[in-house]
């Protein structure tokens, strides 16, 4: 069985493992019928039909096993399947020499870290909410006082405009007192 396609570059031991373990998944599957079973699944032939098929049926397979892994071999020169996994291969050692880079996360510190930031969170709104209170009262506070200046504003207008009332009463009555307006 000769390959159609080789890869130009060396092969990594990961393209190596990925290969074996394709072959080993195809035999196990083209390969599942025993020459006992392939004899029971024919045994309305004669022994030699039966042989001449068997010899067929492992020809055949034979064949297919070929196709396949050839067909294989040609997919993963096509998509470059080395290449990529050198890539990965390459990031894994990356991330083994990054010292930001953990690859024990807990779960726990995370779940921790998202509690406390969520109260702290929650607890700079409830801050939030106490300081926009207490300015709603200082303006509360002004408004009301602006109100109750405005209605003694108005009273005492009231009180000026009855005391000229009088004055002019006064004066219109003969009165020489000192309502001068």
């Amino acid at each position: 069985m000769e390959k159609k396609h080789q890869i130009d570059s060396p092969l990594n031991s990961s393209l190596i493992d990925l290969k074996k373990s394709f072959k080993l998944a195809v035999r196990s599957l083209l390969t599942s019928c025993s020459r006992e079973e392939f004899r029971e699944c024919f045994s309305g032939f004669t022994t030699a039909e039966q042989e001449n098929l068997h010899s067929l049926f492992v020809q055949v397979i034979t064949s297919l096993h070929g196709n396949i892994e050839d067909e294989f071999e040609s997919l993963c020169i096509e998509t470059q399947v080395g290449r990529v996994l050198d890539n990965v291969e390459q990031l894994l050692e990356e991330q083994d020499l990054d010292p930001l880079y953990s690859k024990k996360t807990n779960i726990m510190d995370i779940a921790d870290y998202l509690s406390i930031t969520k109260k702290n969170e929650i607890q700079h709104l409830k801050d939030m909410l106490k300081t926009s209170e207490e300015q709603n009262r200082h303006i509360q506070a002004r408004i009301d006082v602006l109100k109750k200046g405005v209605e003694d504003a108005s009273g005492m207008a009231d009180a000026v405009e009855k005391l000229r009332i009088r004055c002019r009463a006064s004066a219109a009555d003969g009165d020489n007192g000192t309502c001068d307006t």
